[in-house]
């Protein structure tokens, strides 16, 4: 018997999902406010799990699997907020004292995970897309989000779906997978049941409900100065001041901006996913997923914006999964696969163990020079 758990660190809760025989038997949602507050509520919560073989921690942007216990006590924390998080322990605490929802998550995560390494909990890190050796090189050229270790996690469980449910081997699944969350949208491309290809949070071709996501060079150069926080910001939370993605959509009946806000995000999701058709090409399915999905208008204005491409559906839960998000079960799901579980199988045909390297590996931009070498030493430390 193989017992995991995956934790999923979402902009507006964290989920865990825990799984025995390949079926859901633990489920918690905690608000990630409250968690970056106080991360025993956390722990606690893993507590009411235990025993478990294997936890998937937080894992942010990606990297290759990581062991905690591989990790330094010492370098803890600065290992997870650079190759994690992509940021530093400053540049959070100061989008914190600004007040910006997305770095609570940030900061949550780091001090859960340190909280994890004290109680010496079985915990791995996982990849995101860009990490994968089924993505094709050529795809990952001067870019760092093609879909966050969540956006992985939430595909992988679509995988399984589509093969459970068509009877097909996963050699024969293919699919568009599209999630479309509080702060961050995603397109994910999986052809022959390997995933190819992926638009992430900031790399989608319109905004999220906090994310600008993809942005002019030139906007860039006028900028001249950024920071982590301005990656939680621009989005259609900015651009209408509205606080819930739900005020969005009922606004956007009435009120100019809320409209215009509303068919930038939604025509952005149209393009990423008309865009991945060049890496998966007649999808058998576009397979939706994400907490905005549930609101019965995101959903049809996806079947009906979508289903020119293909055929839209949203993603089949675990059994017995009741209130987690699917990031989450998919998190537990690889979780299992690694340590030998029901999911073996799908964790090896898919690669996600032979994921190597960072998010960063594949910038040739001649101004990342002097970052990489600050990077590249601190590396080695692990």
């Amino acid at each position: 018997m193989v017992r995991v758990l995956g934790i999923d660190p979402g902009t507006k809760s964290l989920d865990l999902c825990g799984l025995e025989y390949g079926e859901v038997y633990f489920e918690e949602s905690l608000e990630t406010v409250d968690v970056a507050k106080d991360p025993k509520l956390l722990i606690n919560a893993i507590d009411r799990a235990l025993p478990l073989d294997l936890i998937t921690g937080p894992s942010g942007y990606g990297v290759e699997i990581t062991y905690l216990d591989e990790v330094g006590e010492d370098v803890l924390e600065e290992w997870y907020y650079t190759y994690i998080l992509l940021t530093s322990k400053d540049e959070i605490e100061r989008a914190l004292r600004k007040g910006f929802v997305g770095a609570f998550i940030y900061y949550a995560m780091t001090q859960i995970v340190k909280e994890m390494k004290r109680r010496k909990l079985p915990v791995c890190f996982i990849p995101g897309v860009i990490n994968l050796p089924t993505v094709p090189i050529h795809r990952k050229i001067n870019k760092v989000d093609m879909g966050t270790a969540d956006k992985l996690s939430v595909t992988v469980l679509a995988t399984h779906d589509q093969a459970k449910r068509l009877s097909i081997p996963y050699s024969e699944v293919s699919l568009i997978l599209v999630e479309v969350g509080f702060g961050y949208n995603a397109v994910i491309g999986v052809r022959g049941g390997k995933i190819v290809d992926g638009f992430g949070g900031t790399t989608m071709l319109g905004p999220g409900f906090l994310t600008m996501s993809w942005t002019d060079l030139e906007l860039i150069q006028l900028v001249g100065t950024w920071e982590k926080a301005d990656v939680f910001t621009g989005g259609c939370a900015s651009i209408t001041g509205r606080l819930s993605p739900e005020e969005l959509i009922r606004d956007s009946e009435v009120d100019e901006r809320c409209r215009i806000a509303w068919e930038a995000m939604m025509e952005g999701v149209e393009k990423a996913v008309m865009a991945m058709t060049a890496s998966v090409p007649k999808p058998r399915e576009i397979i939706v997923s994400g907490r905005l999905v549930k609101i019965p208008k995101v959903y049809n204005e996806l079947v009906e914006r979508l289903s020119k491409i293909g055929s839209v559906r949203k993603i089949t839960p675990l059994p017995h999964a009741k209130i987690v998000k699917e990031t989450a079960q998919g998190y537990a799901v690889i979780a299992d696969g690694i340590a030998g579980g029901v999911f073996k199988e799908l964790i090896e045909y898919m690669e996600v163990k032979k994921a190597r390297g960072t998010c960063v590996d594949y910038i040739y931009h001649p101004k990342f020079n002097k970052i990489r070498e600050r990077l590249i030493p601190f590396k080695l430390k692990q």
